[in-house]
């Protein structure tokens, strides 16, 4: 595993905002500082669990997305925000954690 980013819920403004309206969020770009952080607002809407919205997670790039969430406890089900990132959420020791798999291939996105 990679770590990626550190993902922290607000229901704040932060500058620089990036509007992700089919994901129902509002983030910070994580590249802008060396230590991974991303600022995340979610629509009132927004379809996922209470502990995504309102705990911090930690976000680690994987290998293989399906070894390993295999045995964990799944909170959000595999899913492609863009083309060539597949992401999913498991929860540890009740902690939310984001794991992806990029297609580097594919995935025009500088993640």
């Amino acid at each position: 595993m990679k770590f990626n980013h550190i993902g922290i819920p607000t229901r704040g403004y932060f500058e620089d905002e990036i509007a992700l309206p089919h994901l129902h969020m509002t983030v910070s770009d994580h590249k802008n500082n060396p230590f991974g952080i991303q600022w995340q607002r979610f629509d009132e809407d927004a379809p996922y669990p209470e502990i995504v919205k309102t705990m911090a997670h930690v976000a680690f790039e994987v290998d293989d997305l399906q070894e390993a969430i295999r045995d964990q406890k799944v909170i959000i089900e595999p899913n492609s925000p863009i083309e060539g990132l597949t992401v999913a959420f498991i929860e540890v020791n009740g902690a939310p954690v984001e794991l992806m798999e990029v297609d580097r291939n594919i995935c025009k996105e500088d993640i």
